[in-house]
């Protein structure tokens, strides 16, 4: 993308409210369009990446916000560490209801819309098409769960024959339960068995690590827990990481205890374990 019109982007995102401000580090990659807002994704990519030569798995973050703000920054510095190894890293922005007026229904569409873009241009981006994961934390994770787990909810004016299913699943104290007993069935309504992670998960449905804080008052650990045997029970990998003390939002940059660069570790652990990389990880715990 030229400088120009990455000016112009970050022009459009401050001038029109409809759309999260680019992190300008990254290069802008404009997915789709809905509600009168065009949705980037923010792409890191190795440095030594030549997309003619080879094809490296990719991961896509999604920004939590309860589905009614957020920013694609939250995760700039999990990119930015991802590409340093190796791997072609983006967080998207995706409509939510201060900036679009939309619901989590329209947040679930967007995130199968972002994973659909990238295996459809994975050849441009240097990508494995098989080699594809959503991760995001708390709505966001809602919106990463959702996209391995539920069926429909899909654009019609896209090319439906490319899957918009993740090949792996990186999930911060997400919202995977939208029914009675979890978080957001105020919002969501009776349809939340439509959208709801944990009432959805059957055979085939992606190998996940989750990371969650024993003290998370919007997630309780029993429903992480809940989530881990459902998965298991049809055969499907779960890695759960619980983190004793620790808040909703713990794992986020700037947070006390290093507990950004604990959960990036695990991360990084989880990604070599699936053979997405190779080496030991870069980062360091004091």
């Amino acid at each position: 993308m030229s400088f120009f019109l990455t000016l112009l982007l970050i022009f459009i995102a401050g001038a029109e409210p409809k759309v999260a401000q680019p992190i300008q580090d990254a290069k802008h990659f404009s997915y789709k369009k809905a509600s009168g807002s065009n949705l980037v994704l923010n792409a890191f990519f190795p440095f030594d990446h030549d997309p003619s030569k080879d094809k490296r798995p990719a991961v896509v973050f999604f920004f939590g916000g309860g589905w009614k703000g957020g920013n694609p920054t939250q995760f700039a510095s999990h990119c930015r560490y991802l590409a340093s190894r190796g791997i072609v890293a983006m967080s998207a922005d995706y409509r939510v209801n201060s900036r679009q007026g939309t619901s989590p229904f329209e947040c679930v569409m967007d995130g199968k819309s972002a994973v659909r873009w990238i295996r459809q241009n994975s050849v441009e981006l240097g990508v494995d098409p098989s080699r594809i994961a959503a991760g995001g934390g708390s709505a966001g994770g809602h919106v990463a769960a959702a996209t391995g787990t539920i069926t429909g909810h899909e654009e019609a004016d896209e090319n439906l024959f490319i899957s918009s299913k993740p090949n792996a699943m990186i999930l911060f104290n997400p919202v995977y339960d939208n029914g009675p007993d979890g978080y957001g069935q105020n919002i969501i309504g009776e349809r939340f068995k439509e959208i709801s992670p944990i009432h959805n998960i059957r055979k085939g449905t992606p190998p996940t690590i989750v990371f969650l804080g024993s003290e998370d008052k919007l997630i309780p650990v029993s429903t992480a827990f809940k989530f881990k045997a459902h998965m298991e029970r049809v055969g499907s990998r779960s890695d759960l990481h619980i983190y004793e003390g620790q808040p909703h939002g713990f794992f986020n940059r700037g947070k006390n205890g290093n507990y950004y660069k604990k959960t990036v570790l695990e991360m990084d652990k989880f990604l070599v374990s699936l053979g997405w990389l190779d080496g030991k990880p870069s980062i360091k715990i004091p």
